[in-house]
């Protein structure tokens, strides 16, 4: 842990960055609250850093949107808005809506192709780049980033037609 610690906190740096301004969670309460998840859990014996950063990022990404969840849940379902995915990943996430709404999106992918969910939570929010995450999941960097630009242009189309819908 104190190898990836430094690692960790720059990695809950970037979830805040794209957070509201006004959230009240810091990068060390979001690692720290990272670490309990992760050690409440039974994982197998991680495979590299990596492995290990991957699976923080996802507990990470699994913090934020219950954080999220009970934010919208406490305003009772304040308005859903109409976004896209470019917006979402580079843009301060001001409405939380926001965020689950990705979330609903990249669990649908995941459903659909879970490699293609895994490495777009890679990119996005764990932050890793297509070289490292090639070597993450043992594949050629350019299987990984035609494979990336599959995902992002699924969650497009797939977070444009439930702006459609919402309409």
């Amino acid at each position: 842990m104190p190898f990836v610690y430094a690692e960790l906190r720059r990695l809950a740096g970037h979830y805040l960055r794209n957070e509201r301004k006004e959230h009240t969670l810091q990068p060390t309460a979001l690692v720290h609250e990272a670490y309990f998840r992760l050690v409440g859990q039974n994982h197998p014996a991680y495979q590299d850093r990596s492995h290990f950063l991957g699976i923080a990022a996802h507990a990470m990404r699994q913090i934020l949107i219950d954080h999220a969840r009970t934010r919208n849940a406490a305003k009772r379902g304040g308005g859903q808005a109409a976004f896209s995915i470019d917006a979402c990943m580079d843009a301060p996430l001001e409405r939380p809506s926001a965020f689950i709404e990705v979330d609903d999106a990249l669990t649908a992918l995941e459903l659909h192709d879970a490699r293609k969910a895994q490495l777009i939570e890679m990119r996005f929010f764990g932050g890793m780049t297509a070289e490292e995450s090639a070597d993450a999941l043992n594949l050629p960097v350019q299987k990984i980033r035609a494979e990336l630009r599959i995902a992002q242009a699924w969650l497009r189309r797939e977070l444009d037609n439930r702006a459609v819908v919402a309409k």
